[in-house]
């Protein structure tokens, strides 16, 4: 009994030790049910902290200890809520959260000034927060798979965006203020209900490559109607062109990619 202790106790110091002087706590497919306590005591060590695949349900609000985490992971666990005092974490520039149970994000979401990148695909979420526009630095948005019927007006504030992937929700229309996002490349809302986009939309994202509206109610002719129509099929056949140039795989929907109706 005491030579187990006494290995137990090393392994977990050794554990604790490795920890501190990487800042990376990796946990994958432990089996936890609880959120691992000690993680907390090494506070601003951890950069980042993975514990995708576990049977997690609650997060606690002790988390605000870790204010040099960089990047959180916990896909592919069973929790349902975020603590609301996940704002703190203002170093956080990686979050990804799916495959999980959560039904809403607190309107502290919008204190992570530093997020570039959001991964909540999977959930049961309902709407975002109108917080999410103070989120500048956020270049890549996932929400595909939730029951989103809308975006908020405020996502046209984040003026950083380059990506948003919401397919698979119940999205009928997209807020004018969409047309804010000058850096979007990429839109993908496959599989909801749109039957229209923003007037201005092609028009005034002069970066926008490509946008899939696959199984949706618009129709092709509506699109190719659009303001700046041509000059977004300028870009699409640009980006394509390139790619074939550089003996880049395209998949089998050729130069129809990133143009799907």
């Amino acid at each position: 009994m005491g030579c187990c202790a006494s290995q137990n106790a090393d392994s977990k110091a050794s554990r604790m030790a490795r920890w501190r002087s990487t800042g990376i706590v990796a946990m994958r497919d432990a089996k936890l049910k609880t959120f691992p306590i000690e993680v907390l005591d090494l506070d601003r060590a951890v950069r980042t902290l993975d514990l995708t695949q576990n049977k997690l349900v609650d997060i606690p609000t002790e988390i605000n200890k870790l204010i040099n985490l960089q990047r959180l992971i916990l896909a592919d666990n069973l929790i349902e809520r975020l603590p609301m005092n996940l704002g703190k974490l203002q170093s956080l520039k990686i979050m990804t959260l799916d495959r999980n149970r959560i039904s809403s994000l607190p309107d502290e979401l919008g204190q992570l000034v530093r997020l570039e990148r959001l991964y909540i695909s999977a959930n049961l979420l309902t709407c975002l927060p109108e917080t999410i526009g103070s989120l500048r630095n956020l270049s890549l948005l996932n929400i595909s798979n939730n029951k989103l019927k809308a975006l908020p007006e405020s996502i046209g504030s984040c003026f950083s965006l380059e990506e948003i992937e919401a397919n698979d929700n119940l999205i009928e229309d997209l807020p004018a203020s969409i047309c804010n996002l000058s850096q979007l490349k990429s839109l993908s809302l496959n599989n909801n209900n749109v039957s229209q986009i923003p007037t201005y939309l092609l028009k005034d994202c002069k970066a926008l490559q490509n946008i899939s509206l696959h199984n949706n109610p618009i129709s092709m002719d509506q699109f190719q109607q659009m303001e700046g129509f041509q000059e977004f099929e300028s870009r699409r056949k640009r980006k394509f062109d390139k790619q074939i140039d550089s003996n880049v795989m395209i998949s089998s929907k050729g130069l129809d990619e990133g143009l799907d109706l």
